[in-house]
């Protein structure tokens, strides 16, 4: 888990999932790009990482424009001169609604953002890696990547899309040196969750929140550093045997569901 003399990009680095990514590879040593579209939260993740002591480039993308991620790129490689760890990260949860009355053009928002900005980052990503001969990739997926979440086709049709991009990306540069793997979180404590919460009960988001809670058999949501971690691992060198895979990070929720409700009822 020594990153030092290595170069970490991390999409969607402003906050949450991205920050805690960003601030654990900086801690062991890596030069970080933070891209993000809020510039705000972007340089912030930033001037935490050289307040510690760390070496940090924040670059303002939208990740569902080619340009722009070419961009990232680019001026990546022009300030550290390589990639070594690439976190594809950046996503959106869009709105809770059954398919039949799902807004269009929300759709399409979360499809740009979750399976296009995916697209575009493995596509620019992989072409300098491949150059340089070597690196390790993890996408954002997510447990909606694995199973069903009523009220949310945008959300799990993108996630389901994101690990497929990861196994065939895995089998395109494996033989080049690269590793491609993903993360599945299950609900985490940050915005994005909250979000969620309050959609789906305005008037009493806690009330969603220890509902969930209840269904997680380690009765807890994780933390975003918990997510981080499992990214730190498999952009290592411990991880050198590991690719095409995705990581479930949900405290056992989809490997038992519905166990904790039933004993509860018992």
């Amino acid at each position: 888990m020594d990153f030092k003399n290595k170069v970490a990009l991390i999409t969607g680095g402003g906050n949450g999932i991205g920050r805690a990514t960003a601030l654990g590879f900086a801690s062991r040593g890596a030069k970080v790009v933070v891209v993000d579209r809020d510039s705000t939260a972007g340089e912030a993740t930033a001037g935490i990482v050289r307040q510690q002591g760390g070496e940090a480039l924040f670059v303002q993308a939208d990740v569902t424009q080619a340009d722009s991620v070419k961009a990232y790129v680019d001026k990546a490689v022009a300030t550290f001169g390589r990639i070594d760890c690439f976190h594809n990260n950046a996503g959106i949860e869009g709105k809770v609604s059954p398919i039949v009355d799902y807004d269009d053009a929300m759709f399409d928002s979360v499809m740009a953002v979750n399976v296009r900005g995916v697209y575009l980052g493995l596509k620019y990503v992989l072409k300098q890696m491949i150059a340089q001969k070597g690196g390790a990739v993890v996408n954002t997926a997510s447990t909606a990547g694995l199973m069903g979440s009523p009220g949310m086709p945008a959300y799990v049709a993108s996630k389901h899309a994101v690990l497929g991009l990861t196994k065939t990306a895995s089998g395109e540069v494996a033989r080049q040196g690269i590793r491609v793997n993903a993360v599945c979180p299950g609900p985490i404590d940050t915005r994005m969750i909250h979000a969620l919460e309050a959609q789906l009960n305005p008037a009493n988001p806690g009330k969603v929140t220890a509902r969930y809670q209840s269904s997680i058999p380690l009765g807890r949501y994780g933390t975003a550093e918990e997510v981080a971690n499992t990214v730190l691992f498999l952009c290592s060198d411990l991880a050198g045997n590991i690719t095409g895979a995705h990581y479930v990070i949900d405290g056992g929720r989809t490997a038992t569901p519905g166990a904790v409700t039933s004993m509860n009822q018992d």
